[in-house]
């Protein structure tokens, strides 16, 4: 019983976090293949290099991007996203032939600079 209590509370720990995320970008193809190899990209994109979360969070927080205000703030998220990033692109390329979506921080790694702007930062 408590086996059965205690992998439901983990499941539940999760899997309600991801409901608060965006879809992922493959989930709006409309072929079963372009899903299923959008799914792969995604997956692959994101278990090599999810780390790179750790570098560029901190870079968007000292440039006060979005709600993160502090460079210990960004770091955090950093780590925290870099985990999750790996975790669920391992997930996504493992089970890339279901067409199931789990959901990961900020539509997985994300390469600009800050807020998605790019070069062209407000200062």
């Amino acid at each position: 019983m408590k086996k059965a209590t205690t992998f439901l509370l983990l499941l539940a720990m999760l899997v309600l976090p991801a409901v608060g995320f965006a879809a992922s970008p493959w989930t709006e193809e409309a072929t079963y293949g372009d899903k299923v190899s959008g799914k792969l990209q995604f997956g692959l994109t994101n278990t090599l290099l999810g780390w790179t979360d750790l570098f560029f969070e901190p870079i968007r927080a000292s440039k006060k991007c979005e709600s993160c205000d502090s460079l210990w703030t960004g770091l955090g998220k950093g780590l925290t996203d870099a985990i999750v990033n790996e975790v669920g692109g391992a997930i996504h390329l493992l089970t890339f032939p279901l067409v199931l979506d789990l959901p990961l921080p900020d539509n997985g790694v994300q390469f600009a600079t800050c807020c998605g702007c790019g070069s062209t930062a407000k200062k």
